[in-house]
């Protein structure tokens, strides 16, 4: 219920109350009182029109800025960027963008006449749900890097009607409902409709020949989709930027037929308009079946050809069709091998409707593009078959035959009569169904492949793309991922923010190497009294959600044991539930002397076909009802699983985690994100050499990083001979655990649920190595609760893991892009 004191605070008059641009006058305050009239006339309850009104004068303190940014980047004095990717986990805007904007002071005044707050107001926006979890949040942090280090670049995606869908959990399973963030609409946005294209599907080629006697390919009678342009707004800190991250919606180009419409035939009248609007309906569409391949490659193609046609229209209304100096003014970064279709697109437009030579319009395509490999799976990079290609992008698999034909003649000059090197490092994979390596694709059409930490980028290079570095090593770079500290220190943990500000000055917030000044603190006792309260107060906050969402209450007197991120068995949250039954197991027999209590929290989703990650779920719920339903297990051990884990969530959980869980298997994970968000906030980490852990661990030094287990060549060597099942002979700890699992302990009335997870467990072909790791993560575990029970040490270790982590700002990664990638 709204409750407003009396005030005399009006409206500038003349104004409309229907979004209209404010003078530039009008306070926050005063814009807010207007769009609030207006939504309570719309009879809206109190809070949405309360959150509503408020989005809505913020963006408005935007628009000026905003609209000068467009104006100055489109003179082309300096170079402009575009960041293609299929996924922006942009989470909740308003808190971050009243950081940059430096406004939330004003905001709070604005309110100070209304029964909310501001943390109540931020609760009422819907998570923009874009993306499954580190691209696409990686993509959103990259953004606000940009915009806060004054960077022209515009991010491009896709409008999803359906964001990352709604994680429930009923009797311990996922259950997956549709998430429909834009139910009430996105105040954020603005709807561009003179920026809208229209992208080609099906149809076939003509060739034909001009007055000049060059040959011509056409492609006619196509399906066109309309790409509608939203914009949102991506303000830097405090500098007057304002960069655009533009999102593209599918409709049809007509509404339907009309004819068949009066005809009677309803169902084909309004097909091709459904067939349309699927393309953006839902993210990431399980591609399980052949209609959900289909409806991805739609998406990839989609995203591709609307934002290189948006680039190149917006090029020729400055330049004409002189494309001479494209290359130098512009860079196109494909965020992993999803638009990497991209490639033989830009060379379609230049070819096809710009009329550029074939020679040309390459070395255009070829300055112009870079790609950024995210992962080490080799089933996780796209393929398509050359049949779904053939019969939906006709044009476009034309030009990959020719980049390949072209690309090969340079393999062929490099390794001489070398068929096998031919037939690997071909874009086409032949075989009973021809397949199109789309990452091979990005890689040959790119003049920058990057991968995103250390050991990564060495592996792609010593194993995935080993033979692209032998050809192109001068291709070949790394930038360590980084997550912007404006929302994962300044907004998410105001009560560490006001510390550092206190402690070291304001600066840290676009330097973050300033936390290396904590370093002179880390053993001062009444400045770690102050550390230690900071996230007792942040502990109290997470406690409340886990007990609000999950029914479990974690005491903040414990230690916070945390794993959240996207369920996948490389990422081994199932040997974090080995470790967990290890510990009731203990427990129930009365081993607890000077045992430390822990919460565990484990949170992530399942991608909807992925059917062990689900049981991972199911077997983490009933192993938590397990534990938390035994009074004698209570006062040592309490764990719990977190439904619908999302940006927002993450907010809450990194500022009051203790000890970070990142424990995938070595030689598996690109980098990470979360362990850079938890190691910022003061989390300490248990983790292996994998991914950014390695230079996380450089950074802070061995003496306050818990590492156990196999590094990547350890790994690869113990395949050689795996024997889980003797490695469970020689440990009684992990023996014991396997049988409380076999015995049905954790599944009475469910028989044989979890027989097909220790059978995988148990093979020598279980590539994720879980049982070789047990014994190293069940000791360094111990390490980490003789540690946690010397509070001292323990806050001067989180200390310095926080004055650590200035490496791991996305500042750092987007300095690297610009300055020898993009050359801005």
């Amino acid at each position: 219920m709204v409750k407003k004191a009396n005030n005399n605070r009006s409206a500038s008059s003349g104004k409309q109350a229907d979004g209209a641009i404010c003078e530039p006058c009008e306070s926050l305050p005063v814009a807010f009182d207007r769009h609030l009239r207006y939504w309570l006339s719309r009879d809206d309850d109190a809070p949405t029109a309360l959150y509503y009104s408020m989005a809505l004068s913020i963006k408005e303190h935007m628009l000026e800025y905003w609209r000068d940014t467009r104006t100055n980047d489109a003179q082309y004095k300096n170079k402009q960027v575009a960041y293609l990717s299929l996924e922006f986990l942009m989470g909740r805007a308003m808190g971050n963008t009243l950081l940059n904007l430096d406004l939330q002071e004003d905001c709070k005044a604005a309110l100070k006449d209304y029964a909310v707050n501001l943390e109540q107001l931020q609760e009422q926006e819907h998570d923009a749900g874009l993306g499954n979890g580190g691209l696409g949040r990686l993509a959103a942090c990259f953004l606000d890097s940009c915009a806060s280090m004054d960077i022209a670049v515009t991010g491009y995606g896709i409008r999803y009607e359906y964001g990352m869908f709604t994680q429930k959990i009923v009797d311990g399973y996922q259950q997956e409902s549709p998430d429909k963030w834009l139910r009430f609409g996105n105040p954020w946005e603005v709807r561009v409709p003179v920026h809208n294209v229209s992208v080609k599907f099906f149809g076939h080629t003509e060739t034909h020949t001009d007055k000049n006697g060059r040959r011509h390919m056409e492609w006619v009678d196509t399906q066109d989709v309309l790409a509608m342009a939203y914009d949102m707004p991506i303000p830097g800190y405090k500098n007057e930027r304002v960069n655009t991250l533009r999102l593209w919606k599918a409709e049809a180009t007509d509404e339907f037929d009309l004819d068949e419409f009066n005809q009677g035939d309803y169902a084909e009248a309004v097909a091709r308009k459904n067939l349309a609007e699927q393309i953006t309906m839902v993210l990431y569409p399980n591609d399980s079946s052949e209609n959900g391949k289909e409806l991805r490659l739609r998406q990839q193609y989609f995203l591709s050809s609307a934002s290189l046609q948006d680039l190149l229209r917006t090029w020729v209304k400055k330049c004409g069709t002189d494309f001479s100096q494209f290359g130098e003014k512009n860079a196109i970064q494909l965020n992993d091998t999803h638009p990497s279709v991209a490639v033989p697109e830009l060379m379609r437009l230049l070819v096809d409707e710009y009329y550029l030579e074939w020679d040309d319009a390459w070395a255009i395509t070829t300055q112009t593009m870079a790609y950024t490999n995210h992962t080490l799976l080799p089933e996780a990079l796209e393929r398509w078959s050359v049949r779904m290609f053939s019969h939906m992008l006709p044009r476009i698999l034309q030009i990959i035959y020719e980049i390949n034909a072209r690309y090969l003649d340079e393999v062929a000059h490099r390794w001489p009569g070398n068929c096998q090197k031919l037939a690997d490092m071909s874009i086409i994979e032949e075989g009973h169904e021809p397949q199109i390596r789309m990452a091979y694709l990005a890689i040959v059409g790119s003049f920058s492949v990057n991968g995103v930490a250390g050991l990564h980028t060495q592996l792609l290079k010593s194993g995935l793309f080993k033979d692209f570095y032998e050809l192109w090593p001068h291709k070949f770079n790394n930038k360590t991922n980084g997550v912007t500290p404006r929302r994962w220190l300044a907004h998410c943990n105001q009560g560490l923010a006001n510390l550092l500000d206190d402690t070291i000055g304001h600066e840290w917030i676009m330097d973050l190497s300033q936390l290396r000044k904590l370093e002179k603190n880390a053993k001062d006792t009444s400045f770690i009294k102050k550390w230690q309260k900071v996230k007792h107060d942040n502990k109290k906050i997470l406690a409340e959600m886990v007990k609000e969402q999950c029914l479990v209450e974690f005491d903040a007197d414990m230690m916070f044991d945390v794993q959240v991120k996207r369920i996948h068995e490389y990422k081994r949250q199932l040997l974090n539930i080995l470790h967990v039954i290890h510990l009731y197991n203990r427990i129930i027999n009365g081993d607890t002397k000077n045992m430390v209590p822990r919460c565990v929290l484990l949170g992530g989703k399942a991608a909807p076909g992925y059917a062990m990650a689900k049981s991972i779920i199911k077997l983490a719920n009933n192993v938590a009802h397990m534990v938390n339903s035994d009074p004698a297990v209570r006062p040592y051990l309490r764990f719990a699983f977190l439904p619908n884990y999302n940006v927002s969530a993450m907010e809450k959980i990194c500022p009051g985690t203790d000890l970070s869980e990142q424990i995938s298997t070595a030689g598996k994970e690109a980098s990470g994100t979360g362990n850079m968000k938890f190691m910022m906030n003061g989390a300490l980490t248990i983790g292996t050499l994998d991914g950014a852990n390695i230079e996380m661990l450089e950074e802070v030094g061995e003496e306050n990083f818990f590492l156990f287990g196999l590094n990547a060549q350890q790994v690869a060597q113990a395949r050689i001979n795996y024997s889980p099942r003797a490695i469970m002979q020689n440990s009684p700890r992990l023996r014991d655990v396997l049988n409380l699992l076999q015995s049905g302990h954790f599944n009475l009335v469910e028989p044989g649920i979890f027989d097909h997870i220790i059978s995988a467990m148990l093979s020598p072909d279980d590539q994720w190595m879980t049982v070789a790791d047990f014994d190293a993560y069940v000791d360094t575990q111990e390490k980490v609760a003789d540690c946690y029970a010397q509070p001292e040490l323990w806050s001067t270790m989180s200390i310095l893991n926080t004055a650590a982590s200035g490496r791991f700002s996305s500042d750092v990664t987007i300095a690297g892009y610009r300055d020898e990638i993009w050359k801005a």
